[in-house]
């Protein structure tokens, strides 16, 4: 075999037609083999002779897409120093294209053995290991373009690729949960209809199923355990997983780019599959573990601000450059138009607190890929000091999980919530306005893969994790929600429909409010995880969405409040409301205003009053401050928000001085919510009476 010097940069492996190069960075290890996997079993040993910077490299004539591939590290296995390097462990590149097959859990895949810790394990691993691939880089994207939706515009859907397409009637059972099923026609229709312009997709990297949970007869579903940060998880290809992987996912974004709609990734550079110092050996931790990962005063263990065993080391130039040459690589190469950061606060601690300015953001700041692509942070890790919602750089848009909590505590009856609700409700400026940011940083949502579906949230006070096997133990316990009467399934008549109503009080917020809304993936159709606020290891019908058959009124519902935001830029400002008039408009009214009941004002004594549950919004549509993209003044229609969340029904007097006649367009007491065409008209100082825990909507014409 032909062995050429090659390059250290780009790293991983790098196919240019004729053969591959390969580049892999290890301070650690003193000899480093690339091992060419065949397919009875046998290996190629080729030494990484050539070393710049810490990068061993080699080019190999000939080596072509599909090659299976491995690293052995040769250095020094000393926990008590940090290093854990064992040429026993065929290691995965941490740059992989592409991964091949699974983990197959033992003692062979670990560096120490079960019985002895302290004891290095020689076994080899590599009949039991996932392997790298090299892959063909080259795609046809043809005239395919970002479709660059403001955020304004923006309406994003968290799905699962296996959970949302695994039952769906109308795709093919060999395309089902794969990536190919997201660009199916009947994938993407359901999703246009609905009005998403942005699909959010769990874990795509690379992830392991964890050993745990595999002896549990478990897996890891949602996939928060990635392994690979370059490759396509494989199990989600429906070709193959030799490269095919790659190729399928590009083919789904250049689907879904057709039909308007981004693609956004969420991704996990918190922390890796390799655990604590109990974990396994697969990749990082062999190469080069005291530059990968943050490691306590005592080396032998590990710094966790993820909950997950380990936290990868953000002050470290090489995880920073991976991180970022990740990042641009699904962008330039995979076309994404996006990313989502699972436990963001995490890639902001360099030594200990949570810094704004960390490295991490400031090379995110000047990149000139990445800092033009969306970036939502999930403003939280489990350290001290990670709850960061708010305080996130200007650049970075956040799932505002006070939005959730407080929507959630108003339609459950809470005390004392209609102040928050009414900054929720209006962009959260109290959160963004202080550094620059607009409503569109607030990433508003009311549920979310990790708690709750829309269903549960108001059929269950507690959690029902016991299919988990952790004793019901797991999942969070404080879920601010409510049963409507009955734990559970019912066929209580009033139940129901009080939980129907409920449901659309919470889609219904979601899109009148200003920011960012995100639908979690099968609420549009009341999907149930039976209770189970914490599906993470229920890869079966407990998670996957149960398509309906026929159209739901929910879904309906859903479609009619998308399009309604869709029409009526009032709903979807890029500026905050000011709470005076507009200079410049027709009339004097303020751009936004609040009502008691009662149709007065609201004072300081209504917003904090214990028994306060209900108020009216005027919304100016006369009145919005930006300009349209070409310098033209926006106007739209002016809508009254009238929110009942108390137990009794209430009459609403329509405020004076707003406008003489108003129609009704929103009704969640109404089964079908929205009236078909034209709803009752109302006057100016009129009474209506509200269900109790409901939400109605006037429209003014402009």
């Amino acid at each position: 075999m032909q062995v050429w010097p090659g390059q250290a940069y780009p790293l991983g492996a790098t196919y240019d037609g004729a053969g591959t190069n390969f580049a892999v960075f290890s301070e650690a290890a003193e000899r480093m083999e690339l091992c060419l996997l065949h397919d009875d079993g046998s290996e190629t040993a080729v030494e990484l002779r050539e070393s710049d910077a810490f990068v061993r490299h080699a080019y190999l004539p000939g080596v072509m897409p599909g090659q299976r591939y491995g690293l052995r590290a040769h250095g020094p296995y000393a926990p008590e120093q940090g290093h854990r390097c064992n040429s026993a462990k065929l290691l995965l590149d941490p740059y992989a294209r592409a991964v091949s097959g699974r983990v197959e859990w033992g003692e062979e895949v670990y560096g120490y053995h079960f019985e002895d810790p302290g004891r290095r394990n020689d076994l080899d691993s590599a009949p039991h290991m996932m392997t790298s691939v090299v892959v063909n880089p080259y795609f046809d994207w043809g005239d395919d373009r970002p479709p660059r939706t403001p955020y304004n515009e923006t309406v994003i859907y968290e799905a699962h690729v296996k959970g949302l397409t695994m039952r769906h009637p109308d795709l093919p059972d060999e395309l089902r949960g794969s990536y190919a099923a997201l660009g199916h026609p009947a994938v993407i229709e359901h999703l246009t209809k609905l009005g998403v312009t942005a699909l959010e997709l769990m874990p795509v990297h690379q992830f392991v199923n964890d050993h745990r949970l595999v002896d549990m007869g478990l897996n890891n579903y949602w996939g928060y355990n990635t392994i690979g940060f370059f490759a396509p998880h494989n199990t989600y290809a429906s070709w193959g997983d030799r490269g095919e992987q790659v190729l399928e996912f590009k083919q789904a974004v250049k689907a879904l780019h057709e039909a308007n709609i981004e693609v956004i990734l969420d991704v996990v550079y918190n922390h890796t599959a390799e655990g604590n110092h109990l974990g396994p050996t697969l990749s990082f931790k062999g190469l080069d573990n005291a530059s990968y990962y943050r490691l306590m005063d005592d080396p032998r263990y590990y710094m966790d601000t993820t909950g997950t065993g380990n936290s990868l080391l953000m002050r470290s130039p090489h995880v920073l450059q991976m991180i970022m040459d990740s990042l641009r690589y699904w962008v330039t190469e995979m076309h994404v138009d996006g990313f989502r950061f699972d436990l963001a606060a995490t890639l902001a601690r360099q030594f200990h607190e949570v810094d704004r300015l960390s490295s991490f953001f400031d090379l995110v700041q000047q990149d000139p890929v990445v800092s033009q692509v969306k970036l939502i942070a999930e403003p939280w890790d489990v350290g001290e000091g990670g709850y960061q919602v708010g305080n996130f750089p200007p650049l970075w848009t956040e799932w505002n999980g006070m939005y959730r909590d407080t929507v959630r505590d108003l339609w459950r009856g809470e005390p004392r919530t209609l102040a928050e609700f009414a900054s929720r409700l209006t962009g959260s400026s109290d959160l963004y306005q202080d550094d620059g940011r607009r409503p569109l940083a607030s990433i508003n949502f009311t549920t979310c893969h990790d708690g709750f579906t829309l269903h549960d949230l108001v059929s269950y006070n507690e959690k029902h994790n016991e299919a988990n096997g952790e004793g019901n133990k797991d999942g969070e316990s404080h879920n601010r929600s409510w049963n409507c009467g009955a734990e559970g399934e019912t066929d209580d008549p009033a139940v129901l429909a009080l939980r129907e109503r409920q449901m659309r009080n919470f889609i219904a917020t979601l899109m009148l409010s200003q920011g960012v809304p995100m639908i979690s993936h099968g609420d549009e159709f009341a999907r149930t995880q039976g209770g189970n606020n914490n599906a993470y290891c229920q890869d079966n019908e407990v998670a996957w969405v149960r398509w309906p058959d026929g159209e739901s009124p929910i879904l309906e519902f859903t479609r009619a409040m998308a399009m309604l935001r869709r029409d009526h830029p009032v709903f979807r400002r890029r500026r905050f409301f000011h709470g005076r008039p507009v200079q410049g408009t027709r009339d004097e009214l303020s751009d936004i205003a609040w009502f008691t009941p009662g149709g007065a004002e609201m004072e300081d004594s209504d917003w904090n009053a214990s028994h306060m549950r209900a108020l009216t919004v005027f919304m100016n549509g006369n009145a919005i401050s930006e300009p349209g993209p070409r310098g033209e003044r926006i106007s739209d229609d002016s809508f009254l928000l009238l929110f009942n969340a108390s137990p009794e029904p209430l009459e609403f007097v329509v405020p004076v001085n707003h406008g003489h006649q108003w129609q009704v367009v929103v009704d969640t007491a109404c089964p079908e919510g929205v009236p078909e065409g034209a709803g009752p008209k109302v006057r100016a100082g009129d009474r209506l009476t509200l269900t109790d825990r409901s939400l109605t909507v006037l429209r003014r014409p402009a």
